[in-house]
């Protein structure tokens, strides 16, 4: 099963395509992905977009062996990605993927048994407001506690790195659960012993069937990784869990998987893996 656990992070910083590269890089897509990347006006944008969305199909493939013409990728209603595929695949029975971009990095994280949530934040300080302002709007989706701990850091630039890691904590679980941003965040509530040994409280619960990692990354950014029970899938995202019931033995070998490190792709090993594989896909057909 150790397999299915991956955790992968492109940076998109310094790539720079031409519009003729770019759209040759998109074909690489399904025609019906075409759409969710040209949606976006700014190149940043569509970047992120195309990357993120080569990145699952890539996983997939990488870790099922299902060819890329093959794989099959849809979106549930609240828009968290899966795999739709009639197909069983014993050694991963849950497997599942999530994926996020903000700033120079896009992430994919994936898990054979728990569901998996992912989420990037780039630390940037708030342009036409001050750091106090820009944190107002966003209180209600904090517990006191939380709140506390983070107004009561140093000095601004704490309070803003210390927002961000709660944000993306936060983020995590939902993407995992795959319900969607909701004004119950208050509810779910974050520990951590210096931003170890992370554990989640729901309504005053310790939840002790997640786990959490948060990473640090260059230039301000940070990463978390949620892994928790697929029994807590929300929304039509809980219809595509394959097996949402676990003994307690077997569950806990999944919870207990190891959290590998990510693991830096560049743009051109991921477009060249793609390329080839098609490549060999096509020279293969009768």
């Amino acid at each position: 099963m150790e397999k299915g656990v991956q955790r992968w992070i492109v940076d998109i910083s310094k790539w720079d395509p031409s519009i003729l590269h770019f759209s040759s890089f998109l074909s690489l897509l399904p025609q019906h992905e075409h759409s969710s990347v040209t949606r976006y006006v700014r190149i940043e944008d569509k970047k992120r977009a195309l990357v993120s969305r080569l990145l699952q199909y890539a996983i997939v493939h990488e870790v099922l062996g299902i060819p890329y013409d093959e794989i099959v990728i849809k979106r549930t209603i609240e828009g968290k990605p899966y795999l739709d595929s009639a197909k069983g695949f014993p050694d991963f029975p849950n497997f599942n993927f999530n994926v996020s971009h903000h700033g120079d990095f896009v992430a994919i994280a994936s898990e054979p048994v728990c569901i998996v949530g992912v989420d990037i934040v780039c630390c940037v300080k708030p342009q036409k407001e001050t750091i106090q302002e820009f944190l107002c709007s966003f209180t209600s989706y904090f517990s006191t506690f939380e709140w506390n701990n983070i107004m009561n850091s140093h000095t601004s630039d704490e309070i803003l790195l210390e927002f961000y890691r709660y944000w993306c904590l936060k983020e995590a679980f939902v993407k995992a659960i795959g319900s969607g941003l909701t004004s119950e965040l208050n509810k779910v509530e974050f520990h951590h012993n210096n931003w170890t040994n992370i554990f989640v409280k729901v309504d005053g619960k310790h939840m002790n069937e997640w786990r959490f990692w948060l990473f640090y990354l260059p230039k301000r950014h940070w990463v978390c990784v949620a892994r928790g029970p697929p029994k807590a899938a929300a929304g039509s995202y809980k219809k595509t869990i394959k097996r949402v019931e676990f003994d307690e033995e077997e569950y806990e070998k999944g919870l207990s998987l190891p959290n590998v490190k990510f693991v830096s792709r560049t743009i051109e090993q991921l477009l060249s893996q793609i390329c080839i594989q098609k490549q060999m896909n096509t020279s293969n057909r009768p």
